[in-house]
């Protein structure tokens, strides 16, 4: 199953997501829920994610590596500082976010399969492979900074 391993990027996988969550809205029972109520939730979910991620991004480049998902091993620093003493995974963490947002929107219960297979497909075929390539790149560095932090949160 390794052919998938760090070949969708993540916005992409999220977007997809993001596809079967509306379908799931539109062929599903919704909650009523007052449009002020799911505006809120969703708003705040979108920021929050938007700010996770981005401050994610803002520390890779403070550290002058790699933001590129799918070639890991280019990284030439380990990031642990910032967002990143929180999470390992803020990008990632970012993007559920925002799916969090379109579910609290869409107010539809099956619509957070849509995070869930998310996070399944990110954990499997993004997460686990970048983790071997900077166990391989960081050694017992990476070690102890997974002792550290929590993969999501």
């Amino acid at each position: 199953m390794r052919s998938l391993e760090l070949k969708v990027p993540p916005p992409i996988v999220a977007a997809v997501a993001a596809g079967g969550m509306g379908a799931l809205a539109r062929w599903t029972p919704v909650i009523a829920l007052p449009a002020g109520l799911r505006g809120t939730l969703a708003a705040l979910l979108v920021a929050a994610g938007l700010a996770i991620a981005l401050a994610g991004v803002r520390e890779f480049r403070r550290a002058r590596t790699t933001v590129h998902p799918l070639r890991p091993e280019r990284a030439s620093a380990l990031v642990d500082g910032g967002i990143y003493r929180i999470t390992r995974n803020p990008m990632y963490l970012g993007m559920l976010a925002v799916l969090l947002g379109w579910a609290a929107w869409l107010a539809a219960p099956w619509a957070l399969l849509g995070p869930a297979a998310f996070v399944a497909f990110i954990g499997r075929f993004q997460i686990a492979p970048e983790e071997r390539a900077l166990r391989q790149l960081f050694g017992a560095a990476y070690a102890a900074y997974t002792q550290r932090v929590r993969r999501w949160i």
